[in-house]
This record gives structure tokens, sequence and C-alpha cells, in this order.
């Protein structure tokens, strides 16, 4: 047998960084990184705090969604100020008084409650939550289901879409929020779905769809999986871990 055909070919080198927006293969100078990662590192974090303490633009969103069959009401959390959402989660979950008592006065007994709280990233609800919205409306619409006006909640974390669908009766809430940002995505948005909702409901009972986002789950996508979980939360009559076992 010929010597060359005895020897190992070595398989050619594969560039990481052209399939993921991770932090991968980004090299050694020395004992420490190359100047472009570590400015990229210095980049990307600015970029993350960014999204956590800039306020969404409520007011354009509000424009974008104008044409929709539904309209929108804006709510507030019980947490006073960006500070203190981001020291107290808690006060993110609930509804501040002067919310709860404009829920209160609104119809009750939609099949679907969309709610769009702010969260961790302000560039994710100023990028996504618009078309997102308008994906998911049009094919509940198609389903025939009833969609209670958009409630747009600031300081909000996911778990104050119990406090909005138990106000507005909602057989189920959606609910669209900014996630917290990486080093490599800041515009992450977050969908999480329950049925049922009320105050102090567990996150067992949520199913949740992430990375909606350019460069990860596209809209189209994330809307076509919101509407099946919302289908088959509508026919077992649950969510969460419960609904895994009976799809």
């Amino acid at each position: 047998m010929a010597e060359d055909s005895l020897t190992r070919r070595e398989p050619p080198a594969i560039d990481l960084r052209r399939m993921t927006e991770a932090r991968v293969q980004l090299g050694r100078f020395g004992a420490g990184l190359p100047t472009r990662a570590a400015q990229a590192f210095l980049l990307d974090h600015a970029r993350a705090r960014e999204a956590v303490w800039s306020v969404v633009d409520w007011d354009r969103l509000v424009e974008r969604l104008a044409d929709l069959p539904v309209g929108t009401v804006a709510v507030e959390s019980a947490a006073q100020d960006r500070s203190t959402f981001v020291r107290r989660p808690d006060l993110g979950r609930k509804l501040s008084d002067r919310s709860s008592h404009c829920l209160a006065g609104m119809p009750r007994g939609s099949d679907v409650a969309i709610v769009v709280g702010d969260g961790l990233s302000a560039s994710a609800i100023d990028l996504n939550a618009a078309p997102l919205i308008r994906a998911v409306i049009g094919r509940l619409q198609q389903h025939r289901l009833a969609v209670a006006p958009i409630v747009l909640a600031s300081q909000a974390r996911v778990a104050l879409g119990d406090a909005v669908g138990e106000a507005l009766g909602a057989r189920i809430s959606i609910v669209m929020i900014g996630e917290r940002p990486g080093l490599s995505a800041a515009d992450n948005l977050g969908v999480y779905i329950t049925y049922g909702p009320k105050t102090g409901t567990p996150d067992s009972r949520r199913n949740c769809i992430s990375n909606i986002r350019r460069g990860g789950l596209s809209i189209e996508a994330a809307a076509e999986s919101v509407v099946a979980l919302v289908l088959d939360m509508i026919r077992t009559e649950t969510s969460g871990v419960a609904l895994l076992t009976r799809r």
C-alpha cells in the first residue's frame, strides 16, 4: 500500500463565526484578546446596557398598530421608574392602582389578551413587536377568536400578563416582552402564553417562544407557533408543562 494512502488527512478548518453570532473563535494576543475582539466586547456590552435602560417608543408603536381592528390601552406596573423596576422584579409583576382601575372598566370575556411589555429590552419591542402583533392577530382572526384591546405595559415583567388577563377575563394571555439582552443579541423578543391567566400563576403554567429577532426566529415562524399553541390550549384547556402531555 502506498505510503501516502496511510497518511491521515486533517479535515478542513471550520470558521464557526460564519455559523453563529455567539462569541466564538475570538483569537488571542499573548495572554489576552486581540484588540478587535476586546473592542467588540465593549460595544456589545454597551448595546446590552442601552437595551435595558432605554425607553420603548410607545407613541410610535401605537401609530404602527393604528389600522388594526382592536385598539390599544396603556398601563404600567407598580414599579414607578426604571431603577425601581430593575431592582424590584416583584413590583414589575403587579399592576399600578391606576392601571387596575383602568382595566376594570373595560369589556371582559375575550378569547385572547395580548400584552406588550418592555421587560429588559426596549430594542426588542421597538424592532419586533409591531410586525409580530400584526401577524398573530391576522391568524387569530382567521380562527374567529376574539382579541381584547392590545395592552401596552411599561416597567413590565412576564407575570404582569396574569393580572392583565385576569382583569380582562381573557381565556388566554399572550405576553410579548423584551428579553434580557446578551452579548450577542440585545433585541431578543420573547412570547409567554398562559391559559386561564390569574395572579399567582406559576411559570410552569406558561409556554415560551424566544429569540424572535432578525438573525433568530423569524416573525412568520413565531406567529405560526404562537397561534398553534393558542389553539392547543383552547382544545385542551391547559397550558405549560401540562400542555406538553396532551398535545
